[in-house]
């Protein structure tokens, strides 16, 4: 089975940001980048699947040149090839879902793997959108937030996680596109012996169809979350402190 999983690489988690000189996105030039983790559980998925019944695992994504070190690390993890479709500008950015479908069709169009795994959101947009879009435009059957697969001659049988702990069992006719939820497993870690394999595996670079990039969302601004609340503290005697609270309560926020 050759499956093919879409990776995102996204500003490194908990680093302060800040908005570019035209607010119009985050300024990116002090900032380090990282696979999505998402997405990381996603080829986690693609590759037990690989572990279990064999096949081939195919990395592909969207990005300017810096987007091969997060296709290097899915090469060091076990992956067997690596896609890089060159972008700049807005599309790089992967504001727009619909954007990023069209350019994952063209490459899942060559490749015609059986299955495509996507994570759940990216950790800088959180759309959680560009696997569905996907699907749609291919024509295939999808599934979202599954937790478990289980591979078939020509179906595959999933496991969705619903709300309140419930959870749905659906089989899909191949080749089908799975989002795959977040936590599902525990991640591995590249192996010295990956990293030095990965040195020589092949990343295929790939340009855009050209009806792929233009157009679209725009993101036009950004600002910062403003502050409603804050914490006072009430100083005096405890009688004199309920005083106090009474006063604010009453005239302030004007609830009694």
């Amino acid at each position: 089975m050759k499956i093919l999983v879409a990776l995102k690489q996204v500003p490194a988690r908990d680093l302060p940001v800040e908005a570019d000189a035209a607010r119009a996105w985050i300024d990116e030039s002090s900032l380090s980048h990282e696979m999505n983790e998402p997405d990381a559980y996603a080829l986690e998925a693609a590759l037990q699947l690989k572990e279990s019944s064999g096949g081939e695992v195919v990395a592909v994504s969207a990005g300017q040149a810096r987007v091969q070190s997060a296709l290097r690390e899915a090469l060091a993890k076990g992956a067997d090839r690596a896609i890089h479709i060159q972008v700049e500008g807005e599309a790089a950015r992967g504001t727009d879902p619909s954007i990023t479908a069209k350019l994952l069709e063209a490459a899942v169009r060559e490749e015609q793997p059986q299955l495509v795994l996507t994570g759940l959101q990216s950790d800088d947009t959180g759309s959680g959108q560009t696997g569905v879009i996907l699907a749609a435009r291919l024509g295939w059957p999808h599934a979202t937030l599954v937790v478990a697969i289980e591979p078939g001659p020509d179906s595959v049988r999933v496991k969705r996680e619903l709300e309140a702990g419930w959870f749905q069992h659906v089989t899909l006719p191949l080749p089908a596109v799975l989002t795959i939820q977040s936590g599902i497993s525990r991640l591995r870690y590249a192996t010295l012996m990956g990293i030095k394999r990965a040195k020589t595996k092949e990343i295929r670079l790939m340009e855009p169809p050209a009806d792929a990039v233009g157009g679209g969302l725009r993101l036009t601004g950004l600002a910062e979350p403003r502050r409603q609340r804050q914490t006072q503290f009430l100083e005096g005697s405890p009688a004199e402190q309920a005083a106090q609270l009474v006063e604010k309560l009453r005239f302030e926020a004007r609830v009694l």
